[in-house]
């Protein structure tokens, strides 16, 4: 498996994400009928720098050689991440009326990200084309 653009897409992914949590708070609030109190707005832009600083992660670790023993702590933390992710999104499916698009989309990436970095996770590093 090649994983420059398992990484590449995922970097991506999450920093645009954080962008636009971290630029804007305040909207993203205010769409999805939450009080946009200092506290909320600062909550907010905070997940956005952690979507961010996982995205640049990524993209600053795509050239490198990824699987098995080599850069599993990276590896571990995306598979947290959108595994843990898809779980929640998937649990939040069922019972949410609003923005049910939105939520399968993201599960439905959730679950493919997660999945393609157990894979990564699993195979043989010396299988692996960069």
């Amino acid at each position: 498996m090649k994983t420059k653009p398992l990484m590449t897409i995922s970097s991506l992914f999450l920093a645009t994400i954080g962008i636009f949590i971290s630029f804007l708070p305040k909207e993203i609030a205010e769409y999805v009928n939450i009080e946009a109190n200092n506290i909320t707005l600062l909550f907010l832009k905070i997940l956005g720098a952690l979507y961010m600083g996982f995205g640049i992660l990524n993209w600053m670790a795509k050239g490198t050689l990824i699987g098995g023993i080599y850069n599993r702590p990276i590896v571990f933390g995306n598979i947290m991440h959108f595994g843990v992710g898809a779980v929640a999104l998937a649990k939040v499916m069922n019972s949410i009326q609003e923005y049910t698009a939105i939520i399968i989309a993201l599960t439905i990436i959730y679950a493919i990200f997660a999945l393609l970095f157990i894979y990564l996770f699993k195979i043989n590093p010396t299988q692996i084309e960069k």
